[in-house]
Formats: C-alpha cells, sequence, structure tokens
C-alpha cells in the first residue's frame, strides 16, 4: 500500500536517478511477494481437486504463507543488526525463490503446505527490508516520496492477483501460479547486485529468544488445532486436537508473562495499555479475516457452485480490488477530515453491505449483483483499513512508534491466517451437515458461511467506539518526514505520516 506524499518543500533534495533506479528493483522484488498473498486464492480450487483434499485442508495452502509472515515479521530488525540488510535481502529473495519453485513441484497437498512455509518465510522478510532499503537511501527528507512510488505494486496486487491467478489456471494449470515468481525473483536478484549499498549499518538490537521460543510455535499449534475441530474424529485425533490447543495456549499465555516482564520483547503487549492502539489493534485483526476469509470463500463457491473456470472467477474477483484500491485513495484525505472513528463506521457499514448479498447465494444470486456487491465490499474494506491505521499511532509515544508498526504487522497478518482458517472450518462443518451434496450444489454452505463474515465484521463495532472521536490536533505528521526503523517500520510522529508508514505493509 501507498505512503501519502508529503509536501515537498523548495529545499528537498531531488529524487535522483540512482535512488529511483533502485526504488524500481525494490518494486520488482517487493511485487512478487505481495501478489502471492492473493494469485493462489484463484487456483485452490484445482489444488483441492488435484490432491483430493478437502476445503479445510487446503485452506492451509494460503494459511501457511500468512501465517509464516507473520511469525518472522518481529525478526527483521534483529537480522538486519545482526547480519546486515544486504545479506538479507539476498536471503530473503533467495528463500522466496527457492518456495517458489517447490512449491511448483510439489508432489502433494502436505508438501505444498510445508513449501508454502518455505515461501512465506521469505515474503515476510522482503516486505519490511524493502522500507528499510529505500528509507536509508532516500533519508528523511525524501521518504514519503520514494514510497508515494513503490507503494503502487501494493495497490495493484488485489486487482492483478486474482485476474493474472485465473489466466494462468485456465492457461497453464495452477503449478505456474507459483514458478511465475522465479523470472521475476532471478531478476530482482541480478538488479540488486548491482544497485543494493554495500554499506550497512550495525547495530546491537538483541533477540528475544525466549518469546522466539514461545510466540511462533504457540500460535501455529492455536491455527492449527483450531483448523482440526471439523474432522468429528476420536480417540487419537480428539486427542492431538486437544494437545495443539492446550499446548497453543499455554506457549501463548507463557509468551504474555514473560512478555510484560522482558525489556525488548517480540512483541511489546505494553503497547496495549493505550486505548486506541487495543482498540486498533482488535480492529486490526478483525480487518483480516474481514479481507482474507472471503478470499477463500468466493473462488471456491465461483468454480463448485456456479461452474466457472479459473479464468472467470479471476475476472469476477477483480472488482473487489478496483473498490479497495479506489478506498484506499480516498481514505487519507477522509481521515484527516473526519476522524478515525466516523470513517471506521462508515466503513464497516459499507463492508457490512458489500457483504450481506453473499448470505443469500443459495438463491443463486446474479452476477452483476455479485459483482457490484465486491466493489461496495472492497470499497468498505479500503477505507477500513486506513481509517485503522490512522487511529493506531496516534496516543503511541514517538520512541515506540517503530514496536507499535511490527506489532501492528503481526496481528494484521495473525487475523488474516486465522480468517483463512476460520472460513475453511465453517464451510467444512456446513458442508459435513444433513444438507451436504444439496448445499454445496444449491451454495447454501457457502451462504451460510458468509452469515458467520457478517457477525464479525458486526463485532468490530465494539472496538470501534473506543476510537478517537476527532482527528489529532495540528497538522498530520508528513509522510516524507518519516524515517524507517530496523524492523522495517517507519519512525514518525503520530498522525496521517505514521498511519501511511503502515500502509506500505
Amino acid at each position: 500500500m501507498s505512503v501519502k506524499q508529503g509536501s515537498a518543500t523548495p529545499s528537498a533534495p531531488p529524487l535522483d536517478r540512482g535512488l529511483l533506479v533502485l526504488a524500481g528493483v525494490q518494486m520488482v522484488g517487493s511485487f512478487a511477494a505481495l501478489l502471492d498473498a492473493t494469485i493462489v486464492t484463484v487456483a485452490l480450487d484445482s489444488i483441492a481437486r488435484e490432491f483430493r483434499v478437502a476445503e479445510s485442508a487446503v485452506a492451509w495452502v494460503s494459511t501457511s504463507y500468512l501465517l509464516t509472515m507473520a511469525l518472522v515479521t518481529p525478526l527483521v530488525g534483529w537480522a538486519v543488526d545482526r547480519f546486515g540488510v544486504r545479506r538479507m535481502w539476498f536471503f530473503a529473495l533467495g528463500t522466496f525463490l527457492l518456495g517458489s519453485v517447490l512449491c511448483g513441484i510439489a508432489p502433494s497437498a502436505g508438501s505444498l503446505v510445508a513449501f508454502r512455509v518455505v515461501q512465506g518465510l521469505g515474503g515476510g522478510l522482503v516486505l519490511p527490508l524493502n522500507l528499510i532499503i529505500l528509507g536509508r537511501a532516500a533519508g528523511p527528507e525524501r521518504f514519503g516520496r520514494v514510497m508515494s512510488l513503490v507503494g503502487v505494486p501494493g495497490q495493484l496486487a488485489p486487482i492483478l492477483g486474482p485476474v493474472a491467478g485465473g489466466l494462468i489456471v485456465a492457461q497453464s494449470g495452477w503449478r505456474w501460479v507459483f514458478l511465475v515468481n522465479i523470472p521475476l525473483c532471478l531478476l530482482a536478484l541480478a538488479l540488486s547486485l548491482r544497485t543494493l549499498p554495500r554499506a550497512a549499518e550495525r547495530g546491537d538490537a538483541p533477540l528475544d529468544r525466549r518469546g522466539l521460543l514461545l510466540l511462533p510455535p504457540g500460535l501455529v499449534l492455536l491455527v492449527y488445532g483450531f483448523s482440526r475441530i471439523d474432522e468429528r474424529a476420536t480417540g487419537t485425533g480428539v486427542a492431538v486436537t486437544a494437545g495443539c490447543l492446550a499446548a497453543g495456549a499455554a506457549l501463548v499465555g507463557g509468551f504474555v508473562v514473560h512478555a510484560r516482564r522482558a525489556d525488548a520483547p517480540l512483541i511489546d503487549l505494553r503497547l496495549f495499555s493505550v486505548r486506541t492502539f487495543r482498540a486498533s489493534a482488535v480492529m486490526t485483526f478483525l480487518h483480516g479475516i474481514a479481507v482474507y476469509g472471503p478470499l477463500l470463500l468466493l473462488p471456491l463457491y465461483f468454480a463448485r457452485v456456479l461452474g466457472m473456470d479459473a479464468d472467470t472467477v479471476g475476472r469476477y474477483l477483480a472488482p473487489q480490488g478496483i473498490g479497495s484500491l479506489v478506498g484506499i485513495a480516498v481514505a487519507g484525505s477522509l481521515a484527516d477530515r473526519f476522524g478515525a472513528r466516523p470513517l471506521v463506521l462508515a466503513s464497516t457499514g459499507l463492508t457490512l453491505l458489500g457483504t450481506l448479498p453473499f448470505t443469500q447465494l443459495a438463491s443463486g444470486p446474479d452476477p452483476l449483483l455479485l459483482g457490484g456487491s465486491l466493489v461496495v465490499r472492497g470499497f468498505g474494506v479500503g477505507l477500513l483499513g486506513v481509517a485503522i491505521a490512522t487511529a493506531s499511532y496516534r496516543d503511541v509515544p514517538r520512541d515506540r512508534i517503530a514496536r507499535a508498526t511490527g506489532t501492528i504487522s503481526v496481528v494484521q497478518r495473525v487475523g488474516a491466517s486465522f480468517g483463512t482458517a476460520a472460513m475453511a472450518l465453517l464451510l467444512a462443518l456446513q458442508l459435513s451437515g444433513d444438507a451436504g451434496p444439496a448445499a454445496r450444489a444449491s451454495g447454501a454452505a457457502y451462504g451460510n458461511t458468509f452469515w458467520w463474515a457478517v457477525a464479525l465484521t458486526v463485532v468490530a463495532l465494539v472496538p470501534a467506539a473506543m476510537l478517537p472521536r476527532k482527528a489529532p490536533a495540528g497538522p498530520a505528521g508528513d509522510g516524507a518526514d518519516a524515517a524507517p526503523a530496523k524492523d522495517g517500520s517507519v519512525d514518525t510522529d503520530p498522525g496521517d505520516g505514521a498511519a501511511a508508514a503502515s500502509r506500505t505493509d
């Protein structure tokens, strides 16, 4: 996503050719990782059919990628200090490339999920490293203008992902959804060898080893255990599911206790003592569910109930990306004018309005109605994401903005992975009910699952009431005055500049 361009002053240094070339190379490197979060959704039906797995199992193709991205984000700052930004950039691109190749040749659903973890490891590092590299090269005076350019791929990915995925699956098969990353990564690696600065600052950021042993495995066990609930197994199966949930809860609980005492925890939980940040974090989690949960349901509905091919599915999903792009484009000025709470309430209402028609999928609604609903829904989701980001940093002290940005990024990605797993679980429960095949054929199971998406969106109104009513007094922070921190966040005054920084993720 883009950062709002700050007002250039006469003394502001220009964007020289070297910086523009570096920005272009970074765009190539980050675009593949951004695109991969949405391009795969159109291929899920083909993957499920080839490997003969259920919806709940194929959902892990998306969930594992998103969850891994969330888990590695807090490590970026330490890794840059320990190994240098140049080494980490090549490691991230190389790992993403390796994961893409492995996914493209995966022999089974289980191996595909495992290889998506490798891919998510690289993708989760690429995006914050992109901010660090450009921030160091541009400096605070030019950072906002540079990010207004490199943010374009983040805006285009939700639009191009489903469309490109549909074309690729229809013409070449689902494996090429992953293999298409190879030329992009190789091009980025080759260009980076010549353009990426060799000099890099080193620091002494400590690694929270205890937190690393507690939080990542705890989150993985919770999401995995949750996804197994629909299996209705007995004996050992029930014990495994309960054990995963209990162990995950214990590890996350242990991290909470540890983080309250540690000086530099993996996630700074003390930020949640700030009321607006706490409310924004809850909203961010629910926003992740609202965005990525339906991205699982809709392609499966279009393919399995309406019988569309992958190319047609991609075109039908494009309106949501277009609506989201328009919402993001106007959200910054609206947030400055009206403040967070009114914009969150309005955008939540639009998201609800755009989601409600999908609860009636059993009656086979008109495709034009679905397309229009996707535009409205995408517009609401785009507005909502920026409105939440605007409020997130309002009351956070300047010296904690970097940690706040990393925390919000992790919360959003965990919400996205949880949303994918939750919608897959709910859909599987609907499909395994008494209606079974009839529900699948009529779309009733998908429509009933969308009622849960509606309910979760309604729940978001509760934390919205805790957000500030008005925009902060005084001029909002300027994106051009922002400087990135080591973890890829942007250290700036709370206000629109900080919100804009978060929009780059």
